[in-house]
């Protein structure tokens, strides 16, 4: 059964690997789309069981979605998955996949994408350990070989931020320091707009300085009650979406995943309004 919560410094990896970084271009060069996706993770108390993730993808295809991404899920076999997806025409976009099966049971790992079709393997956060200068330096180490055999096989290593990435330590924040460590063939970006705005970053600008990593992005919003910032569904909040999207047009981005951590009401209903909203500006 699958679980789906989901070091060789090689000098010519990039060579060995070359045109892995463009599967997201090469894309976009035949389609001309992004491909409008829900990350599951919104929905994660209804996909514990095989019947309900049946249920919750059922109900995602029916709202418009072409594409997910899967995030604590519950255990169900690759295959199962891959059919119950291809039954409701769903691409299986990217999976957050724990950072130590990545690491030690890379090749396994691989063989489970393979099955569900899928060429981005993401985690959902960096490892408490490696978050201080104390153990950073180990992150890009620890993951390196995994990456490069990631690439081998024709797929991507996927980070996935959030705010603490942009903190300022001794001048430097870590995401200028993890882009400097891996290179685009080695690592993207799940750049997550939400998390980026919480830091006090500026979206479209980190957009633009990451655009040949952002295969995969999660689109949310923030709203605020009071002084208390909320999470909500894209253009139901304060950000500039417009500006967002068409920021993204300009990069690589093959995957726009829709994510709402919490929920002010229904996490259906959330998903629902977001693609109608992102629907109403053109895109599916």
């Amino acid at each position: 059964m699958l679980l789906l919560i989901f070091t060789m410094a090689i000098p010519d990896l990039l060579s060995i690997i070359k045109g892995v970084g463009t599967i997201g271009n090469k894309v976009k060069e035949e389609t001309g789309l992004m491909i409008l996706g829900a990350q599951l993770y919104t929905v994660r108390s209804f996909i514990q069981t095989e019947e309900d993730i049946r249920r919750s993808l059922k109900k995602i295809a029916d709202m418009g979605y072409k594409s997910i991404q899967v995030s604590a899920m519950g255990k169900i076999e690759p295959q199962t998955l891959r059919a119950i997806c291809d039954e409701l025409s769903l691409k299986i976009a990217l999976t957050h996949t724990g950072f130590d099966r990545i690491v030690n049971e890379t090749d396994k790992v691989i063989e489970e994408h393979d099955i569900l079709g899928c060429d981005y393997i993401g985690i959902g956060g960096m490892p408490e350990k490696y978050r201080t200068m104390d153990w950073y330096d180990y992150f890009a180490k620890d993951v390196r070989k995994a990456a490069g055999t990631i690439a081998q096989a024709g797929k991507l290593f996927m980070y996935h931020n959030h705010n603490f990435e942009f903190e300022k330590i001794e001048g430097r924040r870590m995401i200028e320091r993890l882009i400097e460590d891996l290179s685009p063939e080695e690592m993207g970006i799940t750049l997550d707009t939400y998390w980026v705005q919480a830091a006090g970053a500026d979206v479209c600008e980190w957009i633009e300085r990451l655009q040949d990593r952002l295969h995969c992005v999660h689109l949310k919003d923030m709203a605020v009650r009071g002084m208390e910032q909320l999470m909500a569904p894209v253009m139901e909040g304060n950000m500039n979406f417009p500006a967002i999207m068409k920021a993204l047009e300009k990069t690589n981005a093959k995957y726009l995943l829709v994510e709402q951590d919490t929920c002010q009401g229904s996490p259906f209903e959330c998903l629902q309004t977001s693609y109608n909203n992102l629907a109403a500006l053109g895109y599916r």
